[in-house]
């Protein structure tokens, strides 16, 4: 358990050998019994009342995205819309967490959720890359701050990681958190870039020690993007960062994740691995654009008996 570690040397410098030290001092991850862990608990099988559950549930946990370079106000009205009513003809399913866009079209997402209860993120910080000056990243999250972002989704300098310069990182995690007020800071590791799990592990505990709300997986556009075992290293830091230090850290795997059955196969993963605290909107997130669509098929399955098609919810 990393609640061993002393929580007396988590400085707040953030010191790149300090933290070279803390990181490198983490347990090592099993990979393949991270990965046949992952691969069992995928076989789960839950019962038709759970499954319902857990397609509300899961509804509930969606980060709708939309992050092409083609966005105009119009879709992303159409996703708001979507977003508050996912099946106009049913009442009872949930809203979505939030709705993700990028940062010149916050302002558009906002009026359009205005009073729904319905997040707005921002993908801030040169997405996807996070190759620019770091004054050019605070501004694009200062400018989605004040267009009325309740979340922002912001990119780690992978080279920078990956070169071990983990004191910057740090440093550009932690100065983007200040600049995001109220709003909630969701961390990107880009796991696909990050090639091993000891890695995934090191990315997790580098950026809740430097003051993310939630860390996410990916960005969706390079592949692979979230995986099971990924999913699984963070789910473990989380609980573990938890236990050393009191604060709960949420997680967002995103990429990738596109039917119910991929929904359901990670929050049987989340109870498992973090515990049901975790299995909330609040604490757990599914970054997606296609996904909303079929759990919507197999919920409408569910309760008429009736395979509705793919045409029969708007697309995204």
């Amino acid at each position: 358990m990393l609640g061993l570690v002393s929580t007396e040397t988590l400085t707040a410098d953030g010191g790149t050998a300090e933290l070279r030290a803390f990181l490198h001092g983490l347990p090592g991850v099993d990979q393949v019994g991270a990965e046949e862990r992952a691969a069992r608990l995928s076989t789960r099988s839950i019962k038709t009342s759970a499954k319902a559950e857990a397609i509300d549930l899961a509804i509930a946990m969606v980060d709708l995205t939309t992050l092409e370079g083609a966005d105009t106000a119009g879709k992303v009205g159409a996703l708001c819309a979507k977003a508050v009513r996912p099946d106009p003809s049913d009442p009872g399913v949930p809203k979505v967490a939030a709705v993700c866009v990028y940062p010149d079209l916050v302002a558009v997402a906002v009026e359009a959720l205005r009073g729904s209860g319905v997040g707005v993120a921002s993908v801030a910080t040169s997405f996807p890359s996070g190759r620019a000056p770091l004054e050019a990243r605070l501004a694009d999250t200062r400018a989605a701050v004040a267009a009325g972002a309740s979340e922002i989704d912001m990119v780690i300098d992978r080279g920078a990681f990956l070169a071990g310069d983990y004191g910057k990182v740090f440093g550009e995690i932690a100065a983007v958190k200040e600049v995001c007020g109220g709003a909630h800071l969701k961390v990107i590791f880009e796991t696909g870039e990050l090639v091993t799990l000891d890695n995934v592990r090191r990315a997790s505990w580098l950026a809740m020690r430097a003051g993310a709300d939630f860390i996410k997986t990916s960005t969706g556009k390079i592949s692979p993007a979230a995986t099971l075992p990924v999913t699984l290293v963070m789910l473990e830091a989380v609980r573990d960062f938890r236990e050393a230090t009191g604060r709960q850290v949420g997680v967002k795997p995103a990429g990738g994740i596109r039917t119910t059955k991929d929904a359901i196969r990670y929050l049987v993963l989340v109870k498992e691995v973090a515990g049901p605290d975790w299995l909330t909107p609040e604490w757990f997130r599914l970054g997606a654009s296609s996904l909303l669509n079929d759990l919507l098929m197999q919920r409408r399955k569910l309760a008429t008996g009736v395979y509705s098609g793919p045409d029969y919810f708007t697309l995204d």
